[in-house]
């Protein structure tokens, strides 16, 4: 078969101590010590999505995952991922800035480029009848990993989600099953877990 890995939001800000939006999540221990060796060993890129908020939330205080800092800093080492990163600054991949991920410049107010991320998107997975599943991992499942989700199921892939791999914002066991299991993510895509997923990869 032919399944893509697609990780979204695994920055520092979010998954390490001392980010803004940190909080303990077993989904990127997970990433980190048991699915990214395992990828690398089978050869397996993974395609990363990841965001520069400056714009965001309209306070500079509040800024998150500002290119140039630590909190930008993804947790998927080169060797891991396709060359092509896909900065977003909104919850939907979609949605972007002029000069975004540059830290020299000042983004502009976002708009839509749903062209363009189709464009990435084939480039670094392939279209949507060439391949047979799309993964997603990273943060988080109740906010950007599920409005990915259904930009992915809008352009026609399958998409399942790694239940190990990704966490909610709270970060709780809870809420995380509560999720994957109901609507309306299942509308858009539905869990598989890691022993499910290494039988096919």
């Amino acid at each position: 078969m032919n399944i893509k890995i697609v990780s979204v939001d695994l920055q520092k800000d979010f998954s390490a101590k001392g980010g803004k939006h940190y909080k303990a999540r077993p989904a990127v221990q997970f990433i980190k010590g048991t699915l990214l060796p395992y990828l690398q060993k089978k050869k397996i890129k993974i395609s990363e999505i990841i965001s520069d908020y400056r714009r965001e939330y309209n306070r500079k205080d509040n800024d998150t995952c500002v290119p140039g800092t630590w909190g930008y800093t993804s947790e998927i080492p080169a060797k891991n991922k396709n060359k092509n990163v896909w900065v977003k600054c909104q919850n939907s991949p979609i949605w972007v800035t002029k000069n975004i991920g540059d830290r020299t410049k000042k983004p502009s107010e976002p708009y839509q480029n749903p062209k363009a991320f189709t464009r990435w998107l084939e480039a670094t997975t392939g279209k949507p009848e060439d391949v047979d599943l799309v993964v997603l991992v990273g943060l988080t499942l109740d906010c950007c990993v599920f409005c990915t989700a259904q930009e992915l199921r809008f352009r026609r892939y399958k998409v399942r989600i790694l239940k190990e791999a990704t966490d909610t914002h709270a970060g709780t066991k809870q809420e995380k099953e509560m999720i994957l299991t109901n609507y309306p993510l299942i509308n858009w895509a539905k869990p598989i877990t890691w022993k499910e997923l290494q039988k096919i990869l």
